[in-house]
């Protein structure tokens, strides 16, 4: 039975279970439950998998090494979704020890299948949110990798940052501003729309690109900001029109 399948005090009851079945494996140097956990084909038993990784690591320091231990070894595992799973549990402790999953990260970057490629965007959407100083350094070495497919994720990866902490990111979005690469191009412009409509971010990122030289990639920017505040109206600080209004006022 799939996880949404069961009611709230069932779906609770699970939850229990697989902390204290990962816990114990752990305590054991065990991994039977992690693993058949990881590889499960029901999203959210993964996701309660990793979450309980994350967890377990920030409150067992003793119990650190054998997890990163456990972490290095499966992901070169033959099993995409234990790969895809080994990154985001190891995006949870990014979140306060990015240094400890760094080489996790770089070679969930080059995986062969793209749900690991996402998972790696995933965690560093959220490593950048929390821990954002190391994150934006490792995102920094990579977007001018040969690879497009990489710089791409390595683009769409610090968007969420960029949200609360516009002046952080655009630097970093900047350097990508002449990539040739259609579909990077594409990226860009998307997360500068998704960043700009954030409160307090128009007014930043609007400044920010009156400085970038690639004006036809500009208007293109300033397009999808503009096209953003109406998708997102019942997000945006502002209206469409109020949008229009500075832009025109300011660039």
């Amino acid at each position: 039975m799939a996880f949404y399948d069961l009611n709230k005090q069932q779906r609770q009851a699970l939850v229990e279970k697989i902390n204290e079945n990962i816990l114990s494996d752990i305590l054991k140097d065990k991994d039977d439950h992690i693993l058949d956990y990881f590889s499960d084909e029901d999203t959210y038993i993964r996701k309660t998998a990793y979450l309980a990784i994350g967890r377990i690591y920030k409150a067992h320091k003793g119990l650190q090494k054998n997890m990163l231990h456990f972490l290095n070894s499966q992901i070169g595992s033959k099993n995409e979704k234990v790969r895809q799973t080994v990154i985001n549990a190891a995006g949870e402790i990014g979140m306060f020890d990015f240094s400890a999953i760094e080489q996790l990260m770089k070679t969930g970057l080059f995986d062969e299948h793209h749900s690991v490629r996402n998972a790696v965007i995933g965690s560093i959407k959220k490593m950048s949110e929390k821990n954002p100083k190391p994150t934006l350094a490792f995102a920094k070495k990579f977007l001018h990798h040969e690879d497009k497919e990489i710089r791409r994720e390595i683009c769409h990866g610090i968007e969420l940052r960029g949200r609360t902490h516009p002046q952080e990111v655009l630097p970093l979005l900047k350097e990508l501003q002449y990539d040739k690469t259609a579909r990077i191009r594409k990226t860009l412009v998307h997360v500068l729309g998704q960043i700009a409509y954030k409160k307090g971010c128009l007014e930043i990122v609007i400044a920010e690109l009156k400085n970038w030289k690639n004006k036809e990639l500009v208007a293109e920017a300033i397009e999808e900001i503009i096209d953003v505040h109406d998708r997102y109206k019942n997000f945006s600080e502002k209206t469409q029109e109020e949008a229009i209004d500075y832009i025109e006022k300011n660039y």
